[in-house]
């Protein structure tokens, strides 16, 4: 019987590479979505007729009883879980001395306390042997003006992984985060000159965007075989961006 992946923020960018990666592995692989259920479907249709299995189940990571159904509705489907990949995030800039509170509450509330509500499910769910991987961002390692919402909010990601790492402790049950660097996303992309991009291009030594595929690589990686001895790590994924 195929392992059971969900994947947050599947319809598009990172999370569809990643959904559609770790079917390629032989996942059965829950595509969840916010908001447009036409693209995840997309997802599930392209994952099927690779000859692989996927469902999409609508979940916002920002809401409570969301991400409780999101889980409950993959082990009523499935029988169980194995990998959780909260993928699932915005990214709203403003700089601190605007005082914007409405896009700190925003971010905080999906990409801090949406880690934070998915790992807590992910603790009561996860079958042992299993693998919950958390999205943090190489941002941290730059503290970009106008990007402190984000930077926040991915800082307490990154210390939710160390302290759930620790909280597993005997259920062979490994937490990591994957920090990716600039990636060519509608995420990244939107509203930024070919200026702007080429600038993000020359941010790291290989000198280009990462692709989405890339980072569904590295969580190929810590969701496969090769990365069970890998936990309470932070994968910095950007093409030495930072360094």
């Amino acid at each position: 019987m195929a392992k059971v992946a969900i994947v947050t923020g599947a319809s598009r960018g990172i999370g569809r590479a990643t959904a559609k990666r770790l079917a390629k592995d032989g996942f059965s692989v829950i595509v969840n979505y916010a908001g447009n259920a036409a693209m995840a479907q997309g997802v599930v249709n392209e994952i099927k007729e690779g000859g692989g299995s996927a469902t999409a189940i609508q979940a916002d990571i920002s809401k409570s009883e969301d991400v409780q159904h999101l889980f409950t509705e993959t082990k009523q489907q499935y029988g169980g879980i194995d990998v959780v990949v909260n993928n699932a995030g915005i990214m709203e800039l403003s700089p601190i001395a605007k005082d914007d509170l409405d896009v700190f509450d925003k971010t905080i509330a999906t990409n801090l306390r949406g880690t934070f509500m998915v790992f807590a499910q992910a603790a009561q769910h996860v079958a042992e042997g299993g693998r919950i991987i958390a999205f943090s961002s190489s941002a941290l390692l730059k503290s970009f003006p106008t990007y402190g919402p984000y930077i926040a909010a991915k800082a307490g990601v990154e210390g939710l992984v160390h302290v759930l790492a620790n909280e597993l402790a005997g259920r062979n049950i490994t937490v990591n985060g994957i920090a990716p660097g600039p990636t060519a996303t509608e995420l990244l992309l939107k509203g930024k000159t070919e200026e702007d991009i080429q600038k993000l291009r020359n941010l790291a030594p290989l000198q280009r965007l990462g692709e989405p595929e890339d980072i569904a690589n590295a969580v190929s990686f810590l969701a496969g075989p090769g990365g069970g001895w890998i936990n309470s790590q932070i994968l910095r994924v950007n093409g030495g961006f930072a360094y």
